[in-house]
């Protein structure tokens, strides 16, 4: 491993801090999207019990969300070696992927919890709001799927030439 102007010893930092922001932001929006879609979850199977498993679907949408960053940090980590050359650049391309993903996530984990939660209560009163709060959440969980994607066509870019 050589030391370059291009390729300095702590260019690996900004590498680890993009694949733990992903994984870190995009769990905290998971954790509040089934913290709070659980919350209307819960209340809906007080009065209606018959309901909680068409409206555990926030809930699993929420945990996807957690998935994506699983992804990313993956792949980021995966171009980590102590043994081989890596460049400043692929330390900045990595944590822009990483930083993608966990706010994208955050967001995403955020609209599926605040939905989640006022659309299972209001399927408790209304079972033809299903349709629509399937929609809503499969656009709220898209933000999330938009962050993975740019975060893989950055991780396509990153190179470790010194």
């Amino acid at each position: 491993m050589s030391v370059t102007a291009a390729c300095p010893a702590y260019a690996s930092f900004f590498g680890f801090a993009g694949a733990a922001s992903a994984m870190i932001l995009s769990s905290i929006g998971a954790a509040y999207g089934t913290a709070k879609a659980g919350i209307g979850i819960a209340g809906v199977g007080q009065v209606r019990p018959d309901l909680m498993m068409k409206s555990l679907i926030p809930v699993v949408m929420a945990g996807i969300i957690a998935v994506y960053g699983l992804v990313v940090s993956v792949l980021v980590s995966n171009d980590l070696n102590p043994d081989s050359d890596y460049s400043l650049f692929a330390g900045f391309v990595h944590l822009a992927a990483g930083l993608s993903t966990g706010f994208a996530g955050l967001a995403g984990g955020y609209a599926i919890g605040i939905v989640g939660d006022a659309c299972v209560r209001g399927y408790l009163y209304q079972q033809k709001m299903f349709v629509g709060m399937v929609l809503i959440l499969i656009f709220a969980e898209v933000l999330g799927l938009y962050g993975l994607i740019v975060s893989l066509i950055l991780n396509t870019k990153a190179t470790s030439d010194c």
